[in-house]
């Protein structure tokens, strides 16, 4: 038997992180995913209630926004429960195990952030960012590097080559 899911979409909105009683993170969500064929010439989507749970939740909540295009891998999940009204509801819905951010860093913001110039690469659910660009430096920097070259070209022949 197999239960797998992959999808691609964007959030219709903001991830909803709460705590359960005993401090576990549980976020939802849904996921708008676009279908291959059009209705009447207009683009139709599916909208898919998503969980996710503990720090992959709180991640999650923290690198994205309404409109983020985000891909996730899980399974599928019904269970059921009694309204008040005494009546019983069935939920089906995809328990998220991993998910991707799948837009550069940069279009997921309204306003960047300004970044100090050195700051460390962040990781955030497999993507990783880059800091901006160092500015030239004009004095010479020695480097314990063996490889550098220090502005010497190296001396290498085909025969020095191992492939």
């Amino acid at each position: 038997m197999i239960n797998s899911i992959a999808l691609t979409g964007r959030l219709t909105r903001d991830v909803d992180l709460r705590y359960t009683q005993s401090g576990t993170a549980v976020g939802t969500f849904t996921l708008a995913v676009d279908r291959q064929y059009k209705r009447d010439g207009e683009p139709t989507a599916d909208f898919i209630n998503c969980v996710i749970w503990r720090k992959s939740a709180e991640n999650l909540a923290n690198f994205t926004h309404k409109g983020s295009l985000v891909g996730v891998e899980g399974h599928i999940q019904t269970r059921t429960y009694d309204n008040n009204q005494g009546q019983r509801v069935f939920v089906t819905e995809v328990v998220v195990e991993n998910f991707a951010l799948l837009e550069p860093k940069s279009s997921q913001q309204v306003a960047p952030a300004p970044q100090p110039p050195q700051a460390a690469p962040q990781q955030a659910g497999g993507t990783t960012y880059q800091a901006q660009a160092q500015p030239a430096q004009t004095a010479p920097q020695t480097s314990n590097d063996p490889f550098a070259s220090n502005g010497k070209q190296l001396d290498i022949s085909d025969d020095d080559l191992p492939f």
